[in-house]
């Protein structure tokens, strides 16, 4: 995979630390940096798009009413408790 440059500005209290990990576990601070930013690009990407679906869910007509979830909520450890709603 190829790579390019980014270049982005940090508070100074963060790059103490991400000096500091990079001199504990041996890698460069571009690495840790590339590294953390992937992570929270996945994740990010991934939340958008379950929100997205979601809310095409929800226009399809393809939810859950309020106050389907609300009973089932009430029901809780309760006994006779209600069946999670489809």
């Amino acid at each position: 995979m190829s790579t390019e440059t980014l270049s982005i500005r940090i508070d100074s209290v963060t790059k103490q630390k991400l000096d500091d990990l990079a001199q504990q576990t041996r890698r460069s601070k571009s690495f840790l940096a590339a590294e953390a930013i992937a992570a929270y690009v996945d994740l990010q990407s991934w939340q958008v798009s379950q929100i997205q679906q979601g809310i095409a869910d929800c226009d399809a007509g393809r939810g859950v009413p309020h106050e389907e979830v609300k009973q089932w909520l009430k029901s809780w450890g309760k006994k006779g408790e209600l069946p999670p709603p489809r």
